[in-house]
């Protein structure tokens, strides 16, 4: 049996897999990617494309329900159609499905569809669901095969009562009172989105705050928002069992402050695990964490030469742009480009209003003993935001002290989700606060409230009240 050699062999097609076979390609090399699901992975088909198909729905109905707000009265009765709406988020994923199709084979990809598995170092088996497996050997293995969600060992295992987002996005109706464990980014989109929707929804988070990974101010105020909008939220607090009521169409949930609620529908929210099992990883003498992450440098190469690891399953960032940025850097580190990846990956969050964030946050910043200086600039204080009436949320930059390089930058607020990307490339360019404050921003725009923040950070705003300076006395 003669077996095909390709210069670069990518194990998973999502985000980071997808990219990095392009970006082969591109390069000159002869590269395929096997993908036993669909083209695109978790990001396309089961989170960041799907909930946001749904979230515009949800965003664009609270608009509407809100309409007196802006002087514009709506007739009738408010409602949305499910059906439209979903039949909408399938076409948007078949199409981009087809995009990545049509990206292979203008540049020459070969596309295996089946499970991809290693045989040993550079040898690869993609076995298809029916028919025969291909062996093939490659020069460089890209392990791109992302992360699945959690479940809690003892739950109910009935996935159209107790679910995770995978199956939330394909939800062909709505419930009426909503568990939604985990408060982190998932869970904090999906109580936006079914609360617009008019389900009754309530959020367990076992930690002190929502969006506990991000910087502690854009949880606490995302949940003044959520209690405003009737979401009820429990904090640091447990589910502590779970389990089906007669009849199996409510499920009863023990919480650790000794309540015991019930709702129609729950969604597990509460993170991922590495998609590397069954992966032939030991066969490589690839290394794996005890959660299942496999490690690798800065190179993102795993311990064994010539294999590397990409996105979710690396474990550095799980987030669908950083498997992305992977992807194009293990490419370029593969076929002889050495270049250690250090980007800054900016997180986005698209509740109503929208939460970024990039950088070190503040606690993080203080957690490594940092001499910082924050400033905060308040979304409300703008013109745009004023005359659009988009006034909830702030900016809030952090620098150095001694260095004045910015560290950080944290947003919550109109937009925000596109506004991030300025103090990311800032930040990637090593910029100081005082390049960020220099930079002319345009008015009126939601933007403008980097430039104050940055200004504050300096104490040398013009559009906040002056700062209290308290001279420390000098001798005994």
């Amino acid at each position: 049996m003669t077996t095909e050699h390709f210069d670069i062999f990518v194990i998973g097609a999502g985000p980071g897999g997808y990219v990095a076979a392009l970006k082969a390609a591109q390069m000159g090399a002869k590269a395929a990617v096997a993908e036993q699901h669909h083209l695109g992975g978790t990001c396309l088909n089961y989170g960041c494309i799907p909930s946001k198909a749904l979230l515009s729905s949800a965003e664009l109905l609270h608009s509407v329900q809100n309409a007196r707000k802006w002087g514009v009265t709506v007739s009738g009765e408010v409602g949305f159609d499910w059906q439209e709406i979903t039949k909408h988020k399938d076409k948007i994923l078949r199409q981009l499905r087809g995009g990545v199709a049509s990206l292979f084979k203008g540049r020459g990809v070969t596309q295996l569809t089946g499970h991809g598995n290693l045989d040993g170092a550079g040898r690869l088996v993609v076995t298809p669901s029916d028919g025969p497996a291909r062996v093939v050997t490659a020069g460089k293995v890209i392990i791109a095969t992302g992360s699945v969600p959690v479940r809690i060992p003892g739950w109910p295992t009935d996935a159209a009562v107790v679910c995770t987002s995978d199956e939330a996005v394909h939800w062909t109706s709505l419930p009426k009172k909503l568990l939604i464990v985990g408060g982190g980014v998932i869970g904090c989109e999906f109580a936006c989105m079914m609360q617009a929707f008019g389900v009754a929804v309530t959020v367990v988070e076992m930690l002190p705050s929502l969006l506990p990974t991000l910087d502690q101010e854009l949880g606490k105020a995302l949940l003044a928002i959520f209690k405003g909008r009737g979401i009820s939220c429990y904090l640091d607090t447990k589910v502590e069992g779970m389990e089906l009521a007669a009849g199996g169409a409510a499920v009863k949930t023990r919480l650790s402050n000794g309540e015991t609620l019930e709702f129609d529908r729950v969604l597990v929210a509460v993170g991922r695990r590495p998609n590397t099992e069954q992966l032939g990883l030991d066969s490589a003498g690839i290394q794996t964490s005890k959660r299942g992450f496999v490690p690798v440098n800065d190179h993102l190469e795993t311990n064994v030469a010539g294999h590397y690891c990409i996105g979710d399953a690396n474990g550095r960032c799980l987030l669908a742009h950083a498997a992305s940025a992977h992807g194009v850097a293990a490419v370029e580190n593969a076929l002889g480009h050495a270049k250690p990846f250090v980007s800054p990956i900016p997180s986005a969050v698209y509740t109503f209003p929208e939460i970024a964030s990039v950088g070190l946050s503040e606690q993080e910043a203080r957690d490594q003993g940092l001499p910082i200086a924050i400033g905060r600039f308040p979304i409300g204080h703008l013109g745009k935001a004023m005359a659009a009436r988009h006034t909830d949320g702030f900016v809030k930059m952090i620098r150095h002290r001694e260095t004045g390089q910015l560290l950080g930058a944290h947003m919550l607020g109109q937009n925000a989700t596109e506004c991030i990307a300025a103090t990311t490339a800032l930040l990637h360019q090593k910029a100081s606060m005082q390049d960020v404050a220099d930079t002319v921003w345009a008015h009126p725009t939601i933007s403008e409230a980097i430039k104050e923040s940055a200004e504050d950070a300096l104490n040398m705003g013009l559009h906040l009240p002056p700062r209290k300076i308290i001279r420390a006395p000098v001798g005994g």
